[in-house]
C-alpha cells in the first residue's frame, strides 16, 4: 500500500489520486474471498467497501481507513519505498494511515478464514458481520466520508453497532477530538510600478498589520479547553503575495488553521456546531479593529473547510467492547482525547457510536521519515480481529 502513490489530489492536482490504490485493494480483497463494492464520489476516486457477511440478523461492525496521504516534499526516506528495516515499515502513509487499513484488511482475512471455528479467546470465530470502508480525501476536505454517509450508507441495509475509525493512536481508544475550521484571509491592494510606489497600495503591508493583530490579540486569547482534547489553537501556516520584484503587490493571502475545542459555553467563540459562526465572528472582530484604525485596508475572509469536534458521548457500549478486547490482549484500556480532527465526528453526527483506534504513533504521521513499527501493526491486527470476534451489544 505504501508503494502506491495516493497523495491527496488537492495537493497535487490529481483528483483521482487514490484510484490505483483502490484498484489494488479491490483485487486483493476479492482474491481473499471478501465481497467488494465501489462507491463513487463526485469528482474524486471511488471509495471501496469490503464486507464479510456471516449471517442475517447478526450485528455489523464498520471500520474506516482513508487511502489518501499528505504530500511528500522534504522526506528523508523513500516516500513510496515501503522499506522494511529494523522492525519498521517506512514511507508516506505508513503511519497515517495505511497501517490501520492494512491491519483492518488482514484481520478481515483472518476472520473470514476462521469461519465458524473458535478464536483464541474461545469465542466463536464468526459472530458478527464486518464492513471496511477505504475512504478518500480525509487529509483535506473529508469529502469521502461525507459522500458515504449521504449517498451510500442509507442504502446499505444495516446499521452498525459501532464504527472504528482507523488513525494512529497507539491502540488507545480516542473518544473526543477537536473540531477544525480553515479559512483564507486576502488583502486587496493596488498594483503599481516599484519606481512609483506611492501610486499603489501594498497588499503585503496590509497583511503584516493583520498578522500582527491576529498573533497579538486573537491567538493568545483562545481559552476554551476540554479535559481530554486540550486547549483550542490557531496558527497561520501559509502566506502568498506579490507577482514580481518590481511591482507593488495588489494581493496577499494567508491560510489560517483553527482547532476548536469540544467545550461549548466554556469560552467565547467555541461552539460544537458545524459552521462555527461564533468562532469566525470572534476572529473577524480582530480584523475589523485594524480596519477601524486604517480605513484604506481592504480584506476578505473565505471559509475553506469545517469539521465538527468529536464529543465523548453516545459510544459507551462500543467503548466497553473495545476495552474488553484490549484487556484480553494485555493492553492498556485508557480512553484519550486528541487535538486533531478525523472522520469520527461525521459518523458521530450521523448517530453512530464511534471510536478512533489504530496502531502507530501519531507524532510520526506526516513526518519526513514516517514509519510504523511491525509490532504495532501486529498488535493492531490482533485488536481488530478481537473486535470482529467480540460479542457486540
Amino acid at each position: 500500500m505504501v508503494r502506491i502513490d495516493s497523495v491527496n489530489g488537492a495537493l497535487t492536482g490529481r483528483l483521482c489520486a487514490e484510484a490505483k490504490l483502490c484498484d489494488w485493494l479491490e483485487g486483493t480483497a476479492a482474491g481473499w474471498g471478501l465481497s467488494t463494492r465501489r462507491l463513487p464520489v463526485k469528482g474524486r476516486a471511488d471509495q471501496l467497501l469490503v464486507t464479510h457477511e456471516v449471517g442475517a440478523g447478526l450485528p455489523w461492525l464498520l471500520f474506516d481507513s482513508h487511502m489518501d496521504t499528505v504530500a511528500v516534499e522534504g522526506m528523508t526516506v523513500e516516500a513510496f519505498g515501503g522499506e522494511l528495516r529494523d522492525g519498521r515499515v517506512y514511507g508516506r502513509g505508513a503511519c497515517d494511515t495505511k497501517g490501520t487499513g492494512a491491519a483492518m484488511l488482514w484481520a478481515m482475512k483472518m476472520y473470514a478464514e476462521a469461519g465458524g471455528g473458535r478464536g483464541d479467546s474461545g469465542r466463536p470465530g464468526s459472530v458478527n458481520n464486518v464492513a471496511l470502508l477505504f475512504s478518500v480525501d480525509e487529509e483535506v476536505g473529508m469529502l469521502g466520508v461525507a459522500s458515504f454517509l449521504e449517498h451510500d450508507y442509507p442504502s446499505l441495509g444495516f446499521e452498525p453497532f459501532g464504527v472504528i475509525v482507523g488513525e494512529p493512536t497507539e491502540l488507545h481508544p480516542v473518544v473526543a477530538h477537536h473540531g477544525l475550521i480553515r479559512w483564507k484571509v486576502t488583502t486587496h491592494g493596488l498594483a503599481a510600478h516599484s519606481s512609483v510606489p506611492h501610486e499603489g497600495r501594498s497588499a503585503i503591508s496590509m497583511m503584516v498589520k493583520l498578522i500582527q493583530a491576529i498573533e497579538t490579540h486573537y491567538i493568545p486569547n483562545l481559552t476554551a479547553e476540554h479535559e481530554l482534547t486540550g486547549r483550542a489553537a490557531c496558527s497561520i501556516n501559509v502566506i502568498r503575495g506579490g507577482s514580481a520584484t518590481n511591482i507593488i503587490p495588489d494581493m496577499c493571502v494567508i491560510d489560517v488553521d483553527r482547532r476548536v475545542a469540544p467545550a461549548p459555553g466554556e469560552a467565547p467563540g467555541e461552539t460544537p456546531g458545524e459552521d462555527f459562526t461564533s468562532v469566525l465572528s470572534a476572529f473577524t472582530q480582530v480584523l475589523e479593529a485594524v480596519k477601524e484604525q486604517d480605513p484604506s485596508l481592504e480584506y476578505t475572509v473565505e471559509v475553506v473547510t469545517t469539521h465538527a469536534p468529536l464529543l465523548p458521548e453516545g459510544g459507551e457500549g462500543l467503548l466497553a467492547t473495545i476495552k474488553g478486547v484490549l484487556k484480553e490482549q494485555g493492553l492498556p484500556q485508557l480512553s484519550l482525547g486528541a487535538p486533531f480532527a478525523t472522520h469520527a465526528s461525521y459518523y458521530c453526527r450521523a448517530g453512530l457510536a464511534t471510536v478512533v483506534l489504530g496502531p502507530g504513533e501519531m507524532h510520526k504521521a506526516h513526518t519526513k521519515d514516517e514509519y510504523i513499527s511491525v509490532e504495532q501493526l501486529e498488535r493492531g491486527v490482533g485488536v481488530y480481529l478481537g473486535l470482529m470476534r467480540a460479542g457486540l451489544g
